[in-house]
């Protein structure tokens, strides 16, 4: 049985195993006679040949709450894109697939980045903005979830837990993250954030004093996760970012738009497990050496709209303190892991802790030569500001598609 302890500065709803699901989806079926509800799944075509996104599809076909799932399919050619329609006609609910790489789709965003509103980088937020951008379109969600569809662990307990703080009439929260212990197959694992997002926010403080973000960050439980819901009006504001960031980006946005009582986090699921990224040691382009550089500079960049001053030398410190902090924890998740009968490798964790260490530095170098970038995607209302009919034509071009090829 989970805790109820509160700590941080937003609340935690926790699963204290006392409740059946058929009660939960029970109540969300009465919430959704007045609050539509949406489910977004951004994919790859690759993980529909995988293990996992068969499963969250059967078991999305037991849900009756949904008003609409929206699915964004990236990675695939026409051949592929008829085989993406076939694989979800199980579900039971309305949903539309966005083909990212279909002509209609690629026009939309040809006339975006005409006017410089167009996402510049390839991946998931890409692949989530649009999605977004379908959902506003389609004006009848009123509550949103969003998972990843590489959840090997899934069942549709987790969709009802994640969308259940914002689908309640009753409650008030704008947005709530789920969270989850990442202990699967013997081993912990979700290193990114325990051996760098934990330790890097309290090296933070350490060398730039106390500040209200850093404590914001500090009380999720993990930071990192993929998974979250929302009130749809949050759309129309939020700016995603492109890059590695953008689970902490979102944070940030949140964090700029809308209290700390308006935000949760929630107990999600007892085990979880996913596809594990590479470490990536000789190549910080990708895997989660090319992660934990996005995911530093979203943290610098935030401070630094905050007034906080960063050169060099405090790049430097800031490894430094990292270091020692991050090395500390590793014993702490190894009597942990012992505790609870799980493996943990001293040497790997700390090779890891290494390499975040030194990205850091590339990730304060990086932030410091280009004070002007933006990783961030422009909001929707700026889009449409600029763009009036552009909403309609997105979602007329995903209906087409879907009718040309079914």
């Amino acid at each position: 049985m989970a805790d109820f302890h509160q700590n941080g500065v937003i609340t935690t709803l926790h699963n204290l195993n006392q409740r059946s699901l058929s009660s939960m989806e029970d109540e969300l079926r009465e919430f959704s006679k007045t609050k539509p509800m949406t489910l977004v799944l951004p994919c790859l075509y690759s993980e529909l040949e995988g293990d996992a996104l068969p499963i969250i599809v059967k078991e999305l076909s037991k849900v009756n709450y949904l008003s609409e799932i929206v699915i964004g399919l990236d990675r695939a050619n026409e051949e592929q894109y008829r085989d993406a329609i076939n694989f979800f006609k199980p579900l039971n609910q309305n949903h539309k697939i966005l083909w990212n790489e279909g002509s209609r789709l690629q026009s939309i965003d040809a006339q975006l980045d005409k006017e410089g509103l167009a996402p510049q980088e390839l991946g998931k937020g890409r692949n989530v903005w649009y999605c977004l951008g379908y959902v506003m379109a389609n004006k009848t969600a009123k509550a949103v979830a969003l998972h990843d569809c590489d959840i090997i662990t899934y069942d549709r307990s987790l969709l009802a837990r994640l969308i259940y703080p914002v689908a309640n009439p009753t409650f008030n929260y704008a947005f709530c993250k789920g969270y989850y212990a990442r202990a699967a197959n013997g081993k912990m694992h979700g290193r990114v954030s325990r051996l760098l997002v934990t330790p890097l926010v309290q090296a933070l403080t350490k060398t730039v004093g106390h500040h209200d973000y850093l404590q914001y960050i500090d009380s999720f439980r993990y930071p990192l996760a993929g998974e979250f819901s929302f009130q749809a009006n949050v759309i129309k504001d939020i700016r995603l970012p492109s890059d590695w960031g953008l689970e902490i980006g979102v944070l940030s946005e949140l964090n700029r738009n809308y209290s700390n009582n308006r935000l949760c986090q929630v107990d999600i699921a007892d085990s979880y497990d996913h596809k594990h990224q590479d470490l990536s040691l000789q190549n910080d382009e990708q895997g989660l050496s090319k992660m934990s550089i996005d995911i530093s500079k979203s943290l610098f960049r935030k401070l630094a709209t905050n007034g906080v001053v960063f050169n060099s030398e405090t790049f430097r410190s800031i490894k430094a303190t990292y270091y020692r902090v991050a090395l500390d924890f590793v014993e702490t998740y190894y009597n942990d892991a012992k505790m609870n009968g799980l493996s943990l490798d001293i040497h790997t964790e700390e090779k890891a802790i290494e390499m975040f260490a030194q990205n850091i530095i590339t990730a304060g170098n990086s932030f410091l030569e280009h004070p002007m970038e933006q990783p961030f995607m422009p909001s929707w209302n700026r889009v449409v500001s600029a763009k009036a009919d552009i909403l309609e034509a997105l979602r007329t071009a995903v209906s087409k598609d879907m009718a040309e090829y079914a």
